[in-house]
């Protein structure tokens, strides 16, 4: 990198990505003073999330929700999803990818949008576009997030198939589908293409079960609703190669092109109408002139939990460290970032707990809004036992009043890891018709560390779902 800084125009936070940990990051660190920002973006101000990820794939979910639970409800009558207003819906939701309201925003909070591609160039100097040159007096914040990851499989990437961009803004709904991979992404890509009305969708799982991050029991279930629908789920799978002998670049959310053929080890070749691909992200680090010695071996750009990298004038937030991949974990890690920042600017000292990221080692929350859906938090009780902890697990099956009022065919699993030394709450899951509610009140258990007696005095209210942490409770005296 170079450091001739004479032309170059001065702020005192510069964030390099405009997503929603960019947007905090920026928004924190001057709040209520005097400082200045920059907020550098080369696609849209508001990131994957507003665009390409959350917001329009809870958008597609959302229909089929509420037609399966109207089909579960006695004196209900309910037809089936018209896939244009359901897509219409989502576009609604994305502002037809029209990003002036969130610049607007940035405009409000005193931040400067630049748009383009930037590049560190120097100590805190930033390069925008190849030519437009700017400093920053107190931080840089990498805020760039990750792109979908397409493996190596021959054939794979010449067939131009569908990824996680492409699912969640689709133009059209093929008839015949398959998903590569069996995390959040590909069971809710499959959820919501089945409710759109692909006829026959085929999982491609090289794993021996879905969601093999949380605990096993959430992945069964989940296995089971898709197949309910109809998917076709193949475990242990090895995807040998992929033949598309018409592929067309058509842009995106578009049929790319003729039919496929996938070929599955110990499975009769099969086609496809489209492929999505999910598996997995890249960090988008690369072009960035970040210094190659910061980034660990898959390109992230770790930080310690102030979100400073070792140059300590050099930040990063959201899913472009490694640390928790998650819209919600990234906009908690900015106003962290953005706090840090403020306070060194103002010479303020770092003590207190809100300018450490300490909710990061352990007590992530997460929401799979997948049929049923699975809402953890916390770590595992295989987590648990692997880093030696004595732990002791509760589950019940969800069958209280609340969740046999919510719909006709309620069908749910809780469990809870806890420390058997401290008798407080390490991990909670639960799968089942709207439990990502449930989620905050065990991860408030989690992060405050609440002894299970305690507990005892949170008395949930009749007739809810949250009737099941009684459950748990009891079947723990």
């Amino acid at each position: 990198m170079t450091d001739s800084v004479d032309d170059a125009e001065e702020y005192d936070v510069i964030v390099i990505g405009g997503g929603p940990a960019g947007e905090n990051a920026a928004s924190y660190a001057i709040a209520g003073s005097e400082r200045t920002a920059a907020l550098i973006e080369h696609e849209l101000v508001g990131g994957e999330c507003s665009y390409w990820a959350c917001m329009p794939s809870k958008a597609l979910l959302r229909p089929g929700e509420v037609l399966g639970a109207a089909r579960n409800m006695a004196g209900v009558s309910a037809g089936a999803l018209d896939p244009q207003a359901v897509l219409a819906r989502r576009d609604s939701f994305t502002n037809n990818h029209d990003d002036s309201s969130q610049v607007m925003w940035a405009d409000a909070q005193g931040i400067e949008v630049i748009r383009g591609a930037a590049c560190l160039t120097g100590e805190r100097t930033v390069t925008v576009g190849g030519s437009r040159r700017i400093r920053a007096r107190q931080a840089v914040v990498v805020a760039t997030g990750t792109t979908a990851a397409i493996p190596d499989t021959p054939g794979l990437r010449a067939a131009l198939p569908w990824a996680s961009r492409d699912a969640t803004n689709l133009r059209e709904v093929p008839r015949r589908v398959a998903v590569i991979g069996g995390g959040v992404v590909a069971c809710e890509s499959a959820s919501w293409l089945l409710d759109l009305g692909v006829e026959e969708l085929t999982m491609v799982v090289r794993g021996r079960g879905l969601l093999a991050k949380n605990e096993p029991f959430a992945g069964k279930l989940v296995a089971e609703g898709l197949e309910k629908k109809g998917a076709r789920l193949l475990f242990g799978a090895d995807l040998r190669g992929v033949e598309r002998p018409d592929p067309q670049d058509t842009g995106v959310g578009r049929i790319h092109g003729g039919p496929a053929t996938l070929d599955v080890a110990g499975q009769d070749p099969f086609e496809v109408d489209e492929i999505v691909v999910a598996t997995g992200r890249t960090p988008a680090t690369s072009g960035l002139g970040v210094d190659p010695r910061l980034l660990d071996a898959r390109g992230y750009l770790p930080t310690d939990d102030h979100m400073t990298t070792p140059d300590g004038w050099l930040y990063a937030v959201g899913d472009v460290n490694g640390r928790a991949l998650l819209t919600h974990m990234g906009k908690y890690q900015a106003r962290v970032c953005g706090d840090v920042i403020a306070a060194r600017a103002e010479g303020r000292p770092l003590d207190g707990s809100r300018y450490s990221a300490s909710a990061d080692h352990g007590q992530v929350p997460q929401v799979v809004f997948s049929d049923p859906e699975v809402a953890a938090v916390g770590i595992t009780e295989k987590e648990a036992r692997d880093s030696g902890v004595d732990v002791e697990t509760v589950e019940v099956d969800i069958a209280v009043a609340g969740s046999s009022l919510s719909r006709d065919d309620f069908g749910g699993h809780a469990k809870l890891v806890v420390d058997r030394g401290s008798d407080t709450l390490l991990g909670a899951t639960f799968a089942g018709t709207d439990v990502a509610e449930l989620v905050h009140a065990a991860t408030v258990a989690v992060v405050g560390r609440v002894p299970l007696d305690a507990l005892w005095h949170a008395v949930p209210s009749y007739p809810t779902v949250s009737e099941v942490w009684l459950r748990l409770l009891e079947a723990r005296r």
